[in-house]
Parts: C-alpha cells; structure tokens; sequence
C-alpha cells in the first residue's frame, strides 16, 4: 500500500470524523452550546439531555455516518487497508477533534458506523452484543464496551484479520475514554436505563458513550 494514500486517507478520515455535529445540530436548534449542559460532551448522548429526541437521533446517525463514509469512500478509490485507516481515523478526530481543543466524544457510534462499513457481520455483532447487554444489566455504557469487545472476536471469527487489529485497537481507547464509567460499574454506581432523574442527574457529568 502507497504511504501517500494511507496518509491521505488518515488526515481525510480525521478531518471527516472531527465534525462536530452535535454542537452544530444543538447551535442551529437554537439550544446554544452543548457543552455547557450535562456531561459537556458533543455526543449524543449529551444532545439527548436538551430533551430533543430528534436532535440526538440525528447526531446519532450522523456521527455513525460520517465514519462509515470516510470509510466507504477511501477503501473504494484507494483500496481495503486505507478505508480501514480512515474509519479508525474518523474515530480519533470525532473523539479528539482540532476544532474543540482535542475534546470530543467518546466514540462509540463513530466506531460502529466504521465497522458497518468495512466489514457489516461485525457491525451486527456489535450492536447486538451493545443492545443484548443494555438490556440485561439496564446500564448503556457496559452495552458499550461489551461491543467493543466482541468487535475483534467476530472479525476473528469471519476470518478478518485486518479489522480485528483495527476494532481491537479502537476497543482499547474505548475502554479509556470510558475509565470513568468503569469505574463507577464496578461500584455499583453507574446510571440505569429508566432508573429515574435522580440517577441521571447523579451521574450526568460523566455518564455519556457517544
């Protein structure tokens, strides 16, 4: 693989994946600047806490999108390994965009959007393990990094050596951006899924996955 294009496709994934659509979808709306509520994430998570449904599905989807057409589009002129490399780069600049100081989001719908793109078995294997886990344990962010988890080990098993490397090094800065919701899971505090507005608030300011 050229050196060109893998550096062509990192910096045009970053630069895709650094768009930051919840702050510009919430500016439009006219609900200010995300980051001044909740948890200060640009996710959708932190969107979802205007009380704006809409507005949180679409950055949703659009934080997802913009990773799999950054991927889609640099794998199809410029071959596999490069779209692999701009969708693991729009993950880094939707969660360390230049535009906002290197402060973005956590990654996770990026992350997702990457995978259904470069290999979409493991993209559904994601999001079920995400949804399945959500619903037992009622706590989003373990759904989380439990999909992040069974990324690699389904890429394994279809016979994806490329996007197992790619999702396991991705799971592991997921696991880092979420130390803090580690940490409150392994102490029982982390927020539930309709556990009411007092473990909401009491977890708001660190509580996003997106």
């Amino acid at each position: 693989m050229n050196a060109l294009y893998i550096l062509i496709a990192a910096l045009g994934g970053y630069l895709l994946g650094s768009i930051p659509f919840g702050l510009v979808i919430t500016n439009l709306a006219g609900l200010g600047d995300i980051r001044a509520i909740g948890s200060g994430n640009i996710g959708a998570t932190n969107v979802l806490r205007t009380g704006r449904k809409d507005l949180a599905l679409a950055t949703l989807l659009l934080d997802a999108g913009k990773a799999g057409i950054a991927a889609a589009i640099f794998g199809f002129f410029l071959g596999t390994t490069a779209g692999l490399v701009a969708g693991a780069a729009a993950f880094a600049g939707h969660c360390f965009p230049v535009w906002l100081n290197f402060k973005g989001g956590k990654g996770v719908a990026t992350f997702v959007g990457t995978v259904l793109v470069v290999a979409w078995p493991v993209g559904l294997a994601v999001i079920a393990s995400w949804l399945i886990t959500a619903a037992i344990f009622r706590i989003s962010s373990l759904g989380a990094l439990v999909g992040a988890l069974a990324a690699p080990v389904a890429a394994l098993v279809i016979g994806r050596a490329d996007v197992a490397i790619m999702t396991g090094l991705l799971a592991v800065m997921i696991f880092w951006l979420h130390r803090a919701n580690i940490g409150r899971i392994l102490k029982g505090e982390e927020p539930r899924i309709g556990g009411g507005k007092k473990a909401q608030a009491d977890g708001e300011s660190t509580a996003d996955e997106t």
